[in-house]
């Protein structure tokens, strides 16, 4: 059984608070996904929501060309001003499991990801994470660096 793991970290010029304010709010998840990957959030998520442990949000999502899914996420644990985790209830992993966690650094804050994941389909499913799977992953992450840097400034 393969379980991978994806670590990131950015660091962002701007205070823990206003870097929570933004991370989470579910309705901004859509801000700092791909477009062609076909972000939807199919639940009633409002700008201003925030994210609350046994939230249930459901949204559609094109993960790989002509591949639409419905995806159903929990925010399983969430500190203030500290972290959260939102874990798939139904989708495309076998296993999706992901920390979101903030730090103050002096003159900003700093964001660590971490994502444990396994895909189903046993050989397959090993073969696809290491041709294409992994790279969209990493595709996701470096837009969403990207973006934050547009909205926020680079540290």
């Amino acid at each position: 059984m393969a379980i991978y793991c994806k670590k990131t970290s950015q660091k962002l010029p701007i205070s823990l608070e206003e870097a929570w304010d933004f991370l989470s709010s579910p309705y901004n998840l859509k801000t700092i996904t791909p477009e062609h990957m076909g972000f939807r959030i199919k639940n009633d998520v409002k700008e201003g929501d925030k994210m609350f442990a046994g939230q249930i949000i459901v949204y559609d999502i094109t993960p790989l060309p002509a591949f639409k899914t419905e995806w159903v996420t929990e925010i399983t644990h969430v500190e203030n001003l500290n972290y959260f985790i939102d874990e798939q209830r139904f989708g495309p992993y076998a296993l999706w499991h992901h920390k979101h966690e903030l730090i103050a650094i002096d003159g900003g804050v700093l964001m660590n990801d971490t994502i444990h994941y396994k895909i189903p389909f046993g050989i397959l499913g090993r073969v696809a994470n290491f041709l294409f799977i992994g790279k969209q992953l990493e595709t996701i992450f470096n837009y969403r660096e990207e973006k934050l840097e547009a909205l926020f400034g680079k540290y």
